[in-house]
Parts: C-alpha cells; structure tokens; sequence
C-alpha cells in the first residue's frame, strides 16, 4: 500500500468560504462564471474583454506589432510603491515600451491559491484597473485557474502584451559601438530593496519605495526630442549589472561605468552597505538603461528630466573597445575594476 497521504478538498464553498476563493471558482462551472462576470470584468471593463470569447478580436493595425509575455509571483504581494497587479501592468508594458512599441492590448491570466481572501483579490484588481487607465491600455482576454492550498502562494500572474511599433525602433544592443554613452533613467534598486524591506519586516524609516511604473512617457520624451537611441532595456532582475553584461556580449564591446554617477538613494544606498548588496545588481522596476550615439547626452537627459519620475536620469558610463573584461566599474576610490555578472538573484522572487 502507498504511503502517499490523499487530502480530499472539496471545490464546493461552504458558508465560512463566503470571503474566499474556493477551487469551484476556477472549474469553469457557476461560481467560476459569477467571478468573472462579478469581480473581474466590471473592473477591467472594455467593449472586447465584455464579449467573453475564447480568444479577444483586435482591431486591424497599420503599424508592425510587438509581441511579449512574462509571469509575475512576487513575495509579498504588496509592497512600498505597488502590488503584483500594478507591477504585471506596468512590467509587460515596459517590456514593449523599450523595444520601441506602444503597448495596446493586454492579456492577464491568474494562478489563484485556494483560500485567498477576495479583499486580497479585489485591491489587486483594482490597482491593475487603474495602472492600465494610466498607460491608456485594454486587458482584453486572460484565465483564471484556482489551485489547492499549498501549491502556490496566493497569487501568481502571467500576462502577454502587445503593442504597435513606433517607426524606428532601436536598433539593438549588437548596434553598439565605441564611443556611445550609458545612461539609466533614475535611481536604481529601488524595487529589490523595497521588496526585500516589505518581505524581511527591515524597520527602516521611511520604507523604501518600488520604482514599480510605467517607463512610456520617458520613451516617449526620448523620441520626441531625436534621441538616436542605440538600445534601452528595463533593468529587471540582475539589476543594472545584468543589462550591461547582455549588451556587452551582444556587441562584443566593453562597457564602463563611473560608480559615482550612477544615481542611488540613501536608503538604497544604506541597506544594501548594511547587508553587502551592490545597488547595480539589485533589481528595478521602472528604471531602464539607455545606450546614445556620442554627443547625445545633454538632450537626452534634458528630454527625461522633464518628467517627475526621471529627474535623477544620469549618464554613468560610455561603450569602449573589447578589452579584459566585458563590464569594468570606476569606484569612488577612483580604480576601475570588472563588474561581475549576477550568477542568482540576491533577492528571489521580486517579479
């Protein structure tokens, strides 16, 4: 006889699951309909998303499309600065943003833990309301599936975006030549440190705050003003360090950085000297790396400083010819040394 212990659970709610997900709600029967019908949609509402079709009908488009995916369980759900659902709007739509594309449509699918208060659920959909009003995007389709307890933690997310290419897009990161100049767009590790502060319980004061937003308008800005931009990327997990290793080995160029012009905050900059991080490899989530043709500094950096969430934008660093280490770092010591690559995560789970 197996040893395997068999734990029943049954997907009917009783009277105490009144406030909480039940695994009836994502079996496609009465209760999964009245979630849907009830809680999602009068929150995301939009003409497509109403029909509730198997798959959303989009408008033909004249421009080129972009098309991304990504997947969202971040510990704890909310934090300083934001919750999963603003950080899955704003994360898929920075991803077309920086690939030259205006997000349009999105679809967000959930991963729910049975047990799950629908409060928890209810103010996760309405930040995800309100950041894709924001960013003038539509949720159009996605799928809800409820799983028992113990096989998620509460909540995950997975969405896919797409948006319209906005003639040029950059050209890359294998565009990169000696001679262009780095900039980020603020203050970086803002996002790991306010998760990690969040998870962790760090009494610190004031809580550090997620960059968690949307990087279109700084986009925007940049082309408006005629910015030859050679590349961007949202400097996610791996931090800034991750970003500039990829555009190094994409170009097969050295890339390096003045550490005192990288721009970090005092609590950043506290937490992680208190714990041995280093900031550029702490992740962020509205902050991005841009690489310019020479000379292209002072109007980019005038062009994103027009916008609150940008005024720190700064240029840390210029692409150099291949030499014995593919990203070096001056310190404030005045010495310049490789910047490693980030093996793991110093922080799980904080997308």
């Amino acid at each position: 006889m197996s040893d395997q212990v068999w734990n029943p659970h049954c997907p009917v709610p009783t009277a105490s699951d009144d406030e909480r997900i039940t695994l009836a709600h994502g079996e496609g029967g009465r209760l999964a309909r009245r979630l849907i019908e009830q809680r999602i949609v009068p929150k995301l509402f939009n003409a497509t998303l109403a029909r509730l079709g198997d798959a959303a009908l989009l408008p033909r488009s004249e421009y080129p499309l972009a098309f991304t995916a990504d997947s969202f369980v971040v510990s704890p759900l909310f934090f300083p600065g934001g919750n999963i659902g603003t950080l899955a709007v704003f994360g898929t739509a920075n991803d077309l943003a920086v690939a030259g594309a205006r997000p349009r449509w999105l679809s967000l699918s959930f991963i729910l833990e049975e047990g799950l208060p629908f409060d928890v659920f209810d103010q996760v959909l309405t930040s995800i309301a309100k950041a894709a009003a924001r960013i003038d995007v539509q949720i159009v389709t996605g799928d809800t599936k409820v799983v028992p307890r113990g096989a998620a933690d509460r909540m995950f997310i997975q969405t896919t975006g797409i948006g319209e290419l906005v003639d040029p897009p950059p050209l890359g990161p294998s565009a990169l030549v000696p001679g262009d100049e780095l900039l980020v767009s603020g203050p970086i590790g803002r996002h790991g440190i306010a998760v990690l502060s969040a998870r962790e319980g760090l009494a610190v004061e004031p809580a550090p705050v997620s960059d968690c937003g949307p990087l279109l308008a700084a986009v925007d800005s940049l082309r408006t003003a005629g910015v030859n931009v050679r590349a961007m990327r949202d400097a996610t997990r791996g931090g800034v360090a991750a970003v500039l290793h990829e555009w190094a080995q994409a170009s097969r160029t050295m890339l390096a950085i003045d550490e005192r012009q990288v721009p970090v905050t005092p609590d950043v900059r506290g937490i992680c000297e208190l714990l041995g991080l280093d900031p550029l490899h702490v992740a962020n989530e509205g902050t991005m790396v841009v690489a310019i043709e020479p000379g292209e500094a002072d109007k980019a950096l005038a062009a994103l400083r027009q916008h609150t969430s940008f005024t720190q934008a700064a240029r840390i660093g210029t692409v150099e010819p291949a030499g014995l280490a593919p990203v070096v770092v001056r310190r404030a010591l005045g010495r310049a040394q490789p910047l490693d690559e980030p093996l793991g995560a110093p922080l799980p789970r904080i997308c």
